[in-house]
């Protein structure tokens, strides 16, 4: 009897369903990525993903505080 294979990790991702990119930045006022980024997210390697991780939270200010005020 063999060992089955580890069932494949889910991808983590910083989605929070909150799906609408802001025209001016480029960015999803959800999660701060970009479309491509949102795209290719599958694609990248774990320490890709951690490096983007650790990028988000500055990306914040780059999209106008009144329109993340329109998100609730």
């Amino acid at each position: 009897m063999s060992a089955r294979p580890a069932p494949p990790r889910p991808v983590r991702t910083p989605c929070v369903q909150v799906c609408a990119v802001d025209g001016e930045s480029g960015l999803c006022l959800g999660c701060y990525r970009t479309l491509p980024e949102i795209a290719g997210w599958s694609k990248l390697t774990d320490a890709e993903r951690e490096a983007l991780m650790a990028e988000l939270p500055a990306r914040r200010g780059r999209i106008r505080p009144e329109k993340l005020g329109l998100l609730g």
